[in-house]
């Protein structure tokens, strides 16, 4: 199993039966050295999904006070890929680290 921290949509139920097929099991935790500003969607079926047109997204500051709160969630290699099919392309995932000392795959700003 892998962890996948989730700061935002992967958190929702909806999100993660269309996404994963099941409900997640996950522990609340802070993603590190990141802040947090929304991006506009423009794929219909992640709206669709989601029920949302903007999604919160994280870019890292440098500053390890800056945290954001979220789930690591414990998924399998093909829930990770599923998740990778999920996330628009405004997004990339990379490992982060967690307040609480774990380390697991995030999604960030592309741009960055």
């Amino acid at each position: 199993m892998q962890l996948l921290f989730s700061y935002g949509t992967l958190q929702l139920r909806d999100v993660q039966l269309a996404t994963f097929g099941r409900e997640l099991r996950g522990s609340a935790d802070q993603l590190v050295g990141f802040g947090q500003s929304m991006v506009k969607i423009e794929d219909p079926e992640v709206v669709k999904t989601s029920g949302k047109t903007h999604h919160p997204i994280v870019r890292p500051t440098g500053h390890a006070e800056d945290r954001i709160a979220g789930t690591a969630f414990e998924v399998t290699d093909e829930e990770l890929t599923n998740a990778d099919k999920y996330e628009v392309s405004d997004y990339k995932r990379v490992a982060a680290p967690l307040a609480s000392g774990r380390t697991a795959w995030v999604y960030v700003d592309a741009r960055d």
